[in-house]
């Protein structure tokens, strides 16, 4: 508490400590300036074929994803790590239920249809999952044991399932992602992370290997390593992709002038292969310039991790840092042809709703840690 001294002479009591005081407008601005560019982007591979039925429906997503973001921000995490449980059950609920009443697109089972919008829950069991473990990891100090790692693994490895019964690896994958980086940060000993990651790559491989996947969905996943072993629908999209962006040179084909784009010959190009919009129509100094606010929106959740006041601070900053860094890392990689295809959006650019609202609310805890590092 700080006391100074009006022109009145009346004393004023300033906390100093108060959490609206510690906004962090610098992450907002970021945020901000990459959904406009992600907008722009839509609406250019949208216009030609819905003209502004998706754009409207992507700029809506929008605004209710700055709202989600200042609920979560407003919301003092404690009290958060205090709801750990029920979140968890709720979430592991909901990926139950999906399974049984959701409805499937391109064979697979993840979204609720409500009227003409889609909710997918397993993205925002991304950021449910992510306070569940910062709660129990964060709590532990010192004393985190195998037991400890055990029952984590446990929390970690059930909607990890239910998700993969959808089936749904590319998601799996983020939250593989997502408990290796923050059970590093929590302490674990690198000898149980290397038998995880043994088990990880055994694990993989079986799935690729078994009928849990489709052969077409298997072929997508494998079609960056060996695009001439694979059938030509399985390859379709990444060659349509690298066409696309190697069109773009350094400067661009000019904006809303993509051929590409124009001609819809990238498909689900307002989603899965967005990126290949600014690298068509704005060139390697466009695309360059989206990946640096992206990187720069990276460094800030590293910041605020850094100055978090407890440990489940910083592993929520963890958590949201790895699950942004993996879907910027995957969804660039796919539309170069480095990465398989896994259906991941780039975040604030692509077009959809749940994973959109999902990245804002990460975001917002994010923002929440850095507003009560000095309560």
């Amino acid at each position: 508490m700080i006391t100074t001294t009006h022109r009145s002479g009346r004393l004023r009591n300033r906390d100093m400590t108060a959490a609206w005081r510690h906004v962090d407008f610098a992450l907002i601005a970021l945020v901000g300036v990459t959904t406009m560019f992600g907008s722009v982007m839509v609406y250019s591979t949208t216009r030609y074929r819905s003209g502004t039925s998706i754009i409207s429906k992507h700029l809506m997503f929008v605004a209710i994803g700055f709202v989600v973001m200042g609920l979560c921000a407003a919301v003092d995490y404690q009290r958060l790590r205090d709801w750990a449980r029920t979140i968890y059950v709720g979430t592991v609920g909901v990926l139950g239920a999906v399974l049984v009443v959701g409805s499937t697109h391109r064979n697979i089972r993840a979204w609720f249809d409500i009227g003409p919008i889609q909710i997918q829950p397993a993205e925002f069991a991304k950021v449910a999952t992510i306070v569940v473990l910062a709660a129990y990891l964060g709590t532990l100090g010192d004393q985190l044991r195998l037991r400890h790692l055990v029952v984590a693994l446990i929390g970690l490895g059930i909607p990890m399932g239910l998700i993969l019964m959808q089936p749904d690896l590319g998601t799996t994958l983020v939250f593989v992602v997502i408990g290796a980086g923050m059970l590093v940060v929590a302490g674990v000993p690198m000898k149980y992370l290397a038998v995880l990651l043994l088990i990880g790559v055994v694990g993989i491989g079986y799935i690729l290997n078994s009928d849990t996947l489709d052969q077409y969905q298997r072929e997508r996943l494998i079609a960056f390593a060996t695009p001439d072993k694979v059938s030509e629908k399985a390859s379709y999209n990444t060659k349509r992709s690298q066409e696309a962006t190697a069109s773009g040179g350094l400067t661009g084909q000019g904006i809303f002038n993509g051929p590409q784009t124009k001609g819809g010959f990238v498909p689900e190009q307002q989603t899965d292969f967005i990126f290949t919009v600014p690298a068509e129509e704005l060139g390697f100094v466009g695309a360059g310039g989206l990946l640096v606010l992206l990187a720069a929106i990276t460094w800030r959740i590293w910041r605020i991790a850094q100055v978090a006041r407890d440990d489940v601070g910083r592993l929520i900053c963890v958590g949201v840092l790895c699950m942004f860094a993996f879907h910027i890392f995957e969804n660039v990689g796919m539309n170069l042809g480095i990465m398989p295809v896994t259906g991941i959006p780039l975040p604030f650019v692509s077009y959809g709703g749940s994973a959109m609202i999902a990245t804002f609310a990460a975001m917002g805890l994010v923002m929440n840690v850095h507003m009560r590092r000095f309560a």
